[in-house]
């Protein structure tokens, strides 16, 4: 499996950072791959020392099995074994185990001298279960390494991370991810139905460091501004699945009501709903039978579901990391595969608190130029973190001193990036990427175990791969990729790439590419292709694997 040249950078910077320090926090938000790169992080560093023990902590049964499932992936000759409530086992040179489990005493007295411990979800680290294990990991070896993952590294403490980590190896940013077609494009729209923005922005913080909810509420949640809400996102979101985040229980309900009141079908889960009532409005989201989702501090964290392409903010935060954990609940791609009728290009942001004000909208946030290279202080925590970073992962600190003054730049360099986008991602690939020459602006790249082709149709962007060989023999079913943006449908298509071959078969440089066409590729390049006097023998490899492999099973699949 290959990974991403942003996923080798991340996995090198932070394997840089653990030599050097003994620990590092890596951070890597929805999109980036997170568990890939720890898992390659791991790997790398087993091939350097081959006898190191390892333990990868997790608090869910369910990310517990998924990070070994990914790991495999990555690393399909490295020994694994779990330690949950139902396996208990250190067999494996790479033991997966749950929080919970491997936290109690019992079970911590069977922990052998690890040489490497993975934090997943490192936000968490401070907690009472996770300090237990790390005291009895590092009393049984001092010089154990520490090695944290999260894509949400600020706590409402600010500097709770930093009391063990004492440095952030690298951070990837969703700007990164947005413009790599990893993420959607967000469309933000800061709405003030009356005087609202002035009465958000005289509020205080409260000791905790966030603002009152109930504060928060007695200004947001008003017959005549709940009612707002419902005609703007009418006006511009009303096709779209939606998440709504509000400041309280009774303010919810106020909106459901709202939502409701303009026939529209809408659920509500608070921290008052059960379990199981919680899991039946989930569904009936996911079985369209409702079509807006309001909730009060549910939804924030470690919940996904890519169809939502509309998030409505009804609450306001002191904390950056919270607006992005809110918006970041639309900015997922679709995969066609799991919802096959769903078209995402981007996700509309309707912010009618502050949040956007206080923290820049992420649009803004999004810069080609950004360099992170190297490593600085943090002014506040003294601490040595990545650089091009605007908040301190270990303190939250906000390190953005300098701001763009004008909005119309602002928007110009929000445009130029995209556009410029799509040339970066292709130029970036492992792969070359050819012209079919096709009205519906048509292009294939392909390995020697696969391809997979990127066209336009019915005002959106396929991604389509499948095997060069017979499919019977090669386990690559031909399938679809993506459906929606171009830029996504590039990226899903480099993906599918990369599962398939490896760092040998994906070197687009290699001189052979650039040799005019051999004698039997020009007896099977289709007529229109055998007198282009541009033709260089990689081209009409991609060509021929288009016409021959592609081309039939898209017809067969119906997609052309």
């Amino acid at each position: 499996m290959l990974l991403r040249e942003r996923q080798k950078e991340f996995v090198q910077k932070n394997i840089a950072a653990l030599m050097t320090h003994g620990n590092t926090l890596g951070v890597a938000p929805t999109g980036a791959g997170k568990t890939i790169c720890l898992s390659a992080v791991i790997g790398e560093l087993i091939k350097h020392t081959p006898n190191l023990k390892v333990c990868v902590l997790a608090h869910r049964d369910e990310l517990t099995y998924q990070n070994e499932s990914k790991f495999k992936l990555v690393n399909p000759t490295i020994s694994t074994s779990i330690l949950d409530s139902r396996t208990k086992s250190w067999d494996g040179q790479v033991t997966f185990a749950m929080v919970q489990t491997l936290s109690r005493e019992n079970n911590l007295k069977t922990m052998p001298k690890l040489d490497l411990l993975v934090i997943d979800e490192a936000h968490h680290i401070t907690a009472e279960s996770y300090i237990s294990i790390l005291n009895q990991a590092t009393s049984m070896n001092s010089r154990v390494k520490i090695f944290g993952v999260t894509a949400t590294p600020a706590r409402g403490d600010k500097s709770s991370l930093g009391k063990v980590f004492n440095n952030c190896g690298d951070q990837i940013k969703l700007g990164e991810l947005i413009l790599s077609g990893h993420l959607v494009r967000p469309k933000t729209w800061i709405i003030d139905t009356g005087n609202t923005q002035e009465k958000l922005q005289a509020l205080k913080v409260k000791a905790t460091g966030d603002y009152s909810d109930q504060e928060m509420a007695s200004i947001l949640d008003t017959e005549p501004l709940n009612s707002e809400v419902v005609r703007h996102w009418r006006e511009k979101a009303g096709d779209r699945k939606t998440v709504v985040f509000c400041s309280n229980s009774i303010h919810a309900r106020n909106v459901v009501s709202a939502y409701k009141s303009a026939g529209v079908k809408t659920g509500l889960v608070t921290c008052d709903t059960s379990f199981l009532e919680r899991e039946s409005v989930l569904e009936a989201l996911k079985c369209d039978k409702i079509q807006v989702i309001v909730n009060v501090a549910v939804l924030t964290e470690g919940w996904d579901f890519p169809p939502i392409s509309c998030v409505v903010l009804l609450r306001s935060s002191s904390y950056k990391p919270t607006m992005i954990q809110m918006i970041g609940r639309g900015l997922r791609t679709i995969d066609p595969s799991i919802y096959p009728n769903t078209v995402k290009h981007d996700c509309v942001v309707l912010d009618f608190g502050i949040s956007s004000i206080l923290h820049g909208s992420l649009e803004q946030s999004i810069d080609l130029n950004n360099k992170n290279e190297g490593f600085r202080l943090c002014p506040s925590c003294k601490k040595q973190i990545a650089k091009g970073i605007t908040e301190c992962p270990l303190c939250g600190a906000d390190l953005n001193l300098e701001y763009v003054k004008s909005e119309h730049l602002k928007a110009k360099r929000i445009i130029e990036n995209f556009a410029m986008a799509e040339i970066d991602l292709l130029k970036r690939s492992n792969f070359s990427w050819t012209d079919l020459r096709k009205k519906n602006k048509a292009m294939i790249a392909a390995g020697f175990n696969s391809w997979c082709c990127v066209f336009e149709k019915d005002n959106a962007w396929l991604a389509v791969g499948g095997s060069k060989r017979d499919e019977d023999t090669s386990n690559i079913p031909t399938k679809i990729v993506y459906k929606g943006g171009k830029l996504e449908a590039i990226a899903a298509a480099n993906d599918f790439l990369y599962c398939f071959e490896d760092e040998d078969t994906a070197r687009k440089t290699a001189s052979w590419r650039n040799l005019l066409p051999s004698e039997a590729q020009k007896h099977y390049l289709p007529a229109n292709f055998k007198k282009d006097p541009s033709m260089n023998r990689g081209d009409a490899a991609a060509i021929i694997a288009y016409s021959l492999r592609a081309e039939p099973k898209l017809k067969q699949i119906g997609v052309i």
